[in-house]
């Protein structure tokens, strides 16, 4: 579980990347928890774009991709999704959420 301070530097790192995947318009699919499972397994932050009409259904839709992907929602910030999992070796660790 992060903490408020984690989500915000984990905030501050996701802002200059890009959105590496989206929920198209089959919605929340097992070929896009796959997706997002390897690309945490890759760069740990990613950026997702949510598809839902209004901000409940793309907190669904990100808390959804959360649980099956194994990984922390940091924060949904309009209709992007940021997305954080630690890699499970400590030596090949890119990214520090910080205390």
């Amino acid at each position: 579980m992060l903490t408020s301070k984690q989500r915000v530097r984990l905030s501050a790192l996701a802002q200059g990347l890009s959105c590496l995947a989206s929920v198209g318009r089959a919605g929340v699919t097992e070929a896009l928890s796959s997706r997002l499972t390897e690309l945490l397994s890759q760069h740990e932050l990613v950026k997702l774009r949510l598809s839902g009409e209004n901000s409940g259904e793309r907190r669904v839709q990100a808390e959804d991709l959360a649980a099956r992907s194994g990984s922390e929602l940091v924060r949904i910030i309009g209709k992007v999704a940021i997305f954080y999992r630690a890699n499970p070796d400590p030596d090949a660790r890119k990214i520090d959420p910080g205390e």
